[in-house]
């Protein structure tokens, strides 16, 4: 899924374990409740996503833009969980 346009999408509950995203354009797209741990999310536009309850545990977001993304309960790439936007 590298650069994968998905504008909006619905991958709420997803399993992308281990995806690669890079790139891709997530602005807007629900990934509430996706197991992203591990994932590549480098350069990824993540701005205004829903990403409650998420887990990202060692996911990579290097360069990633997150600009308004919802990180309610979310679980941090440290293992650190964010209640911002809750």
């Amino acid at each position: 899924l590298e650069g994968a346009d998905l504008l909006a999408a619905d991958l709420s509950g997803a399993n992308l374990l281990v995806a690669d995203l890079s790139g891709a354009n997530l602005r807007g797209a629900d990934l509430s409740g996706a197991n992203l741990k591990g994932a590549y999310l480098v350069r990824a536009n993540l701005s205004g996503a829903n990403l409650s309850g998420a887990n990202l545990k060692t996911t990579l977001l290097m360069g990633a833009y997150m600009n308004g993304a919802t990180l309610c309960n979310t679980i941090m790439p440290d293992g650190s969980v964010i209640f911002s936007g809750c």
